[in-house]
């Protein structure tokens, strides 16, 4: 596996989870490095289910933004599944004013996250 500077990952079953170790993505230069090791986990590593925790991440600039759009295309045309979890209210209210919360599968926590990937339980 790649080294990773900008992210940590983690593995729980066969969903990769990542955290940011940035708490502020608004330096260019960071977004690219950022967007680079994403972008690696889908199209090298053929992640196919991932959850973006953002609970370390304080503020995310518009770029970040755009970087996510990018990767969210990434996953889907290699026919997978991405979901966003632990946003802080501030950063939520930027996701809906931009209306990404309908693009995005947000959810609460990290756990709420893993969860909507597994199938539904039969009765």
């Amino acid at each position: 596996m790649a080294a990773y500077r900008r992210l940590t990952i983690n593995e729980v079953g066969d969903v990769t989870v990542v955290h940011f170790r940035d708490s502020r993505i608004t330096e260019d230069l960071n977004i690219q490095d950022l967007a680079q090791e994403l972008f690696h986990l889908v199209e090298v590593d053929k992640r196919k289910k991932l959850v973006l925790n953002f609970a370390a991440v304080d503020f995310l600039s518009s770029s970040a933004l755009g970087k996510l759009i990018t990767l969210e295309k990434k996953v889907k045309g290699h026919n997978g599944q991405m979901k966003l979890c632990s946003i802080r209210p501030q950063i939520y209210e930027v996701f809906v004013i931009t209306r990404l919360n309908r693009l995005f599968d947000i959810r609460t926590d990290e756990a709420d996250a893993l969860a909507a990937f597994q199938p539904a339980a039969q009765e």
